[in-house]
């Protein structure tokens, strides 16, 4: 009966000192900067692409891995059918043709052997619809609600997280050089 008691009191202590160490080891800590401008990548007479910087960087002893993101646009045509948006992220220095966001690590924060900071642009490109030109079409623009999605793991499971971002009608409007129309 005694060794019963010293082998449960040895995998008691087994599973606190486990504990212990990964506690002590830490885990990753993503934090978003979303303070950066919006600013325009491109434009022509078709359409516009706006841009918003994302500073993606670790906070934590451990190292995470970014998946899946998404720039996902919340517009329905209810709310202003005249014009078209479409979302992208994409990885500052790593543009790609067909959408794809390849995943990527963050190391842990102060580390030598790699960057604890990423960028992340939350790409929107604006297209007028119905025959309407692109100024007339954004004279007319409401609020643009963004969801910014994007999966993340490390120590912790992998999990999504979300913020949300909103390129105001008028902050468009001065990008454009286009003045609001009050409806």
């Amino acid at each position: 009966m005694t060794i019963v008691y010293v082998i449960v009191g040895l995998i008691v202590l087994a599973v606190v000192a486990a504990n212990l160490y990964l506690a002590a080891a830490g885990k990753e800590d993503i934090r978003v900067d979303t303070s950066a401008p919006v600013v325009v990548e491109s434009q022509d007479e078709n359409s516009i692409v706006l841009s918003k910087k994302l500073n993606f960087y670790n906070e934590g002893k451990q190292c995470a891995t970014i998946m899946d993101a998404i720039n996902h646009i919340q517009l329905p045509y209810e709310q202003y059918d005249g014009i078209e948006v479409k979302g992208i992220a994409e990885r500052e220095g790593e543009p790609r043709e067909d959408e794809y966001f390849e995943a990527v690590l963050i190391q842990k924060k102060g580390d030598a052997h790699g960057e604890d900071k990423l960028n992340i642009y939350a790409k929107v490109k604006l297209t007028p619809r119905k025959g309407m030109s692109l100024k007339e079409a954004l004279s007319h623009m409401v609020d643009l609600p963004v969801d910014f999605i994007w999966m993340e793991t490390g120590r912790t499971p992998w999990h999504y997280r979300k913020i949300r971002l909103v390129f105001t009608a008028e902050e468009i409007a001065k990008l454009a050089n286009v003045q609001l129309v009050q409806d």
